[in-house]
């Protein structure tokens, strides 16, 4: 089936019910739907959207095109929560079709202002000669969680910049709201502008936000700053960045750089080096927000732009991560996952040994969605690891090499492969005597947590539900090590 502009900027209206309901039953049958993440109900997911907390409930909205796993007609879709578990569907919470968002509603963001839950984001509009004119757009929620759009505060593309101009991400600093915006300048280079306002309604252009990189990449998509503690942290998504040994891997990054905080009225900011958030396969374009208790928390898309993927067959594409909450040690972020997932624990079973030189499984430690926590220290062994959801040729595999001091995450025979051409292996340096995993696997996707959060690696897997094995290993010597894993009530 070709997507044609056509098809792909249909409205939901213009779509028969059978259309729907034979979507929605491919998609029902596909053997890869997650079972404890976010995911469309049909189509396309990507960037998540919104991300707050308001009248005592979080809200993340995320990109959706419904009708099919393609880039189309871009809705906000919303889901609710009141503790980052069980997420509830609220429905389309923005739609496209206005003269500032006909082609569209894409990335943004929220706050919660006298009582209402301000969203902002970019309206995609296009022309006859498909030229793009973007569109900064301000929708309101109130406490009943209806949404209407207002005007937009942001209609003209500032001198200087091409129109990939993007996805505002908006915070509160004493008295004044500000906004910081993806932009490409005219020459094609990557870069952040800075936006100000005393109401959410009427902003100023505050200029381009000016860090100490050198030209990197050709566009920089879903800015995000915030504070922790004394340091200014700016979180974003370059595209066109070149592989740099084991870093820089997938087809597009996401990273932060931390610093002092931003000098708002002149737009400086001044910080360390680019750090990638993860190291694995699939994440991209993460959104952070404070909730009431003083957290700074990240959601990410697990996917990534212009990569097929084995869902495609199946009419729906992507999920999101982990809500992973933020602290900042040393210069470096650290990710671990909320609190509040341990309440998906059930059935938990433990085990402790050593392995020489062999691979080893264990009664009870199998599955296709589960937490597994492993700790392994007092080592000798040249390598040493966990290959999971193994099967007749399937395997993933985490592995420590302690010649190079890296950690290998290796979806080679993972099960159906894709996005080959970006290899199939990701490392990271990590020097420790101890390495401590904490795994998330669900029915095609693993997120690992390592060392406290000091990395994480994030992949879709798909391989087939007989492939439900665990295997702890070390090679060329001995480790000893202790785990636990849990099965995971699930809340689909």
């Amino acid at each position: 089936m070709e997507w044609t502009r056509e098809r792909r900027y249909r409205r939901l209206e213009e779509v028969s019910q059978e259309e729907l309901f034979e979507l929605e039953r491919r998609v029902n049958h596909s053997l890869w739907r997650q079972t404890f993440h976010i995911q469309p109900k049909t189509g396309l997911l990507n960037d998540p959207n919104g991300f707050s907390y308001f009248n005592g409930e979080y809200h993340l909205f995320y990109q959706w095109f419904p009708l099919g796993p393609v880039h189309g007609l871009k809705y906000w879709y919303h889901v609710k929560s009141k503790d980052l578990v069980n997420w509830e569907d609220a429905g389309i919470g923005i739609k496209p079709g206005d003269y500032f968002d006909s082609h569209g509603a894409y990335s943004g963001s929220a706050i919660e202002h006298e009582g209402k839950l301000y969203l902002l984001y970019t309206g995609n509009t296009r022309d006859n000669d498909w030229g793009r004119n973007p569109y900064q757009c301000l929708a309101v929620m109130n406490r009943e969680g209806e949404i209407s759009k207002l005007p937009p505060v942001i209609s003209e593309v500032p001198e200087g910049y091409t129109d990939h101009f993007r996805d505002p991400k908006i915070w509160k600093k004493d008295d004044q709201f500000f906004m910081v915006i993806g932009a490409q300048r005219s020459n094609e280079t990557g870069c952040i502008v800075l936006y100000q306002s005393n109401d959410l309604l009427s902003w100023s252009f505050k200029g381009e936000m000016k860090t100490e990189l050198p030209p990197f990449g050709y566009m920089w998509e879903c800015p995000d700053y915030f504070e922790l503690g004394d340091r200014g942290i700016l979180v974003f998504s370059p595209q066109g960045i070149a592989p740099d040994g084991d870093l820089y891997q997938n087809i597009y990054q996401s990273g932060y750089l931390i610093g002092n905080p931003l000098d708002v009225e002149n737009g400086l900011f001044s910080h360390g080096k680019f750090q990638e958030l993860d190291r694995g396969f699939d994440f991209y374009a993460p959104q952070t927000m404070e909730d009431q208790k003083g957290r700074r928390i990240l959601v990410g898309w697990v996917g990534l732009p212009e990569i097929d993927y084995p869902t495609d067959a199946d009419g729906w594409a992507h999920c999101l991560s982990l809500p992973r909450e933020l602290t900042e040690k040393n210069g470096k972020l650290l990710q671990n996952p909320v609190k509040e997932l341990q309440e998906l624990r059930k059935n938990e079973k433990g085990i402790e040994d050593i392995l020489q030189d062999e691979g080893e499984s264990y009664v009870g430690f199998t599955g296709t969605t589960y937490e597994l926590t492993t700790e392994f220290q007092n080592h000798d062994a040249k390598t040493f690891g966990i290959e999971f959801r193994t099967g007749k040729n399937e395997k993933t595999i985490i592995t420590y090499d302690t010649i190079e001091k890296k950690l290998v995450l290796d979806r080679t025979h993972s099960g159906i492969s894709f996005a080959t051409s970006y290899g199939t292996v990701r490392k990271c340096a990590l020097d420790s005597k101890k390495i401590k995993l904490q795994m998330f696997v669900d029915v095609s996707s693993v997120e690992i947590f390592v060392n406290d959060g000091e990395e994480v690696f994030t992949s879709r897997i798909f391989p087939s539900q007989e492939s439900q094995g665990i295997r702890f290993f070390a090679t060329g010597g001995k480790v000893s090590f202790q785990a636990k894993k849990w099965e995971l009530q699930t809340n689909q």
